[in-house]
């Protein structure tokens, strides 16, 4: 599938990866891959008790003055799949995909976002054509919920003062600051009562939504299931009695929920009624995302009747909450055209006896437009009687224009192609917020291949923008470790 595709060490590097479980949290076999290429090339390899790595490099020949430059980029994975896929990330079963001059993967996250890191510091060091300073490859763990790998990191294990992050997903885009974030639980218990033995009870399923990632691609206004499910039961329980048994949807933290399930209990006589009013609600949100989501669905089937379910009144608290709890972009970058500064968003809903719990993540280069989001989830939680847990990961990575790194970067980058880079920043969560804190005065600097829909099964990577990328770092590195370029000791 990828053959005769350049740079070929990196290919091959990436799909090797596309065989190896990594899940967050459980990186253990892409730990002992990345362990056992170390050691088959005397590299030296620490970890923390994070399981981060850093493997240090040495110089080429002639470049060992230059300065220790820090290449960086996580190990894990978002493992989404469609239902129907033969195919599942978290063990290892990536199928790769050639559509065009892109790379995707069959019916599962393609893991692009990182693998793509990971690839091009291994095929780097294999290269012998590529001429660098010393080097540390910092590979962290568990990024993809909630950057754990980078919280957990032991800055000691660092020596570097340029950071150069391999985690951006745009082609001609220099990133220079990205957005903090903020886990909220909102856990709201209701009363819950024995159904009437004459209760039917049927099974919603809201689908067909495209997702993507929620700080990335929030600004494109997709549609979220866990919403607009709720939104629906919400419009027929104004006109027809149900109760709701179970209420769950997404799967991960940081990406718009494509799907989510409800049991609701209605009388025998009003199931049709309640099938047709569920059609025209679907009729109305079909049309709300004609433009984003065109197949998105409401499936009513019938389903075994619960021993309970929440009372008439508890129902309606809890679709009251689904709906008030923000979702979306809410601010746009003063800074940067076209960014959002702040958003929410919705990503698992989870039924746990007779709390319904929502976990929200919420995003913002403004640090102190936080409290503003978060206090609004805090009265969300107050009304429906519930409580709200907060879990602050990191604040935001600010910007610095004059950036020696950003400047060696423009050199690079104005060498090798014809066009003008962009510098901007990102409203997603770079390890280099964190990773700043912990290791004082590092310069940073973010950039990457283009890479589209991550967390999703529709991920995709740009195959001539990974040799673009490629040939970026690679004069990059060589441009830090040039002796006149004020950067060398």
């Amino acid at each position: 599938m990828v053959e005769h595709l350049e740079p070929e060490p990196f290919w091959a590097h990436f799909t090797q990866l596309t065989k190896i479980a990594r899940p967050s949290r459980h990186e253990e076999p892409v730990i002992a891959h990345v362990t056992a290429w170390a050691a088959e090339r005397g590299l030296r390899l620490r970890s923390d008790s994070t399981r981060n790595l850093v493997i240090d490099v040495p110089a080429t020949p002639g470049r060992e003055d230059a300065p220790m430059v820090v290449l960086q980029g996580h190990l894990d994975m978002v493992c989404e799949r469609q239902p129907d896929s033969p195919n599942d990330p978290t063990e290892g079963r990536i199928e790769l995909l050639r559509d065009g001059d892109w790379l995707t993967a069959d019916g599962t996250t393609l893991g692009a976002d990182d693998g793509v890191a990971i690839a091009a510091m291994m095929a780097l060091v294999e290269d012998e054509q590529a001429p660098h300073g010393p080097l540390q490859l910092l590979m962290t763990v568990a990024e993809e919920v909630g950057l754990e790998g980078a919280n957990g990191l032991d800055g000691s294990l660092l020596d570097g003062k340029i950071l150069v992050n391999l985690d951006s997903e745009e082609d001609r885009k220099l990133t220079v600051g990205c957005a903090g974030s903020t886990d909220s639980w909102v856990r709201a218990p209701a009363s819950r009562a024995p159904l009437d033995p004459s209760s039917v009870a049927l099974s919603v399923t809201a689908e067909g939504g495209l997702g993507g990632h929620s700080g990335m691609q929030i600004q494109l206004g997709r549609a979220n299931a866990i919403k607009y499910l709720g939104r629906a039961l919400r419009e027929v329980g104004a006109q027809v009695p149900l109760r709701l048994a179970s209420l769950d949807g997404g799967k991960s933290r940081n990406a718009i929920p494509r799907d989510a399930t409800a049991v609701i209990a209605v009388a025998a006589g009003d199931a049709e009624r309640v099938r047709e009013l569920l059609a025209q609600s679907e009729a109305t949100i079909r049309d709300e995302y004609a433009k984003t989501d065109p197949d998105v669905s409401l499936v009513a089937a019938d389903s075994e009747p619960p021993a309970d379910a929440w009372t008439a009144a508890a129902t309606d608290e809890l679709l009251d909450v689904v709906a008030l709890i923000p979702t979306g972009p809410l601010a746009l970058s003063p800074d940067f055209d076209g960014l959002v500064e702040t958003s929410t968003s919705l990503g698992e809903a989870i039924t746990e006896g007779d709390v319904l719990t929502l976990h929200s993540l919420t995003r913002s280069s403004n640090d102190a437009a936080m409290p503003g989001v978060l206090g609004t989830l805090e009265a969300a939680a107050r009304r429906a009687g519930g409580e709200v847990e907060f879990k602050h990961n990191y604040g935001g990575w600010r910007p610095n224009l004059d950036s020696p790194a950003l400047a060696a970067l423009r050199v690079a980058y104005d060498r090798s192609f014809d066009d003008t880079p962009i510098v901007t920043a990102v409203h997603a969560g770079l390890e280099t917020a964190v990773i700043g804190d912990k290791v004082a005065n590092l310069d940073m600097i973010s950039f990457g291949p283009q890479i589209e829909s991550p967390h999703s099964p529709d991920e995709r990577v740009s195959i001539p923008t990974v040799e673009r990328f490629w040939t970026l770092l690679v004069g990059f590195v060589d441009e830090l470790s040039q002796p006149t370029n004020g950067h060398a000791r």
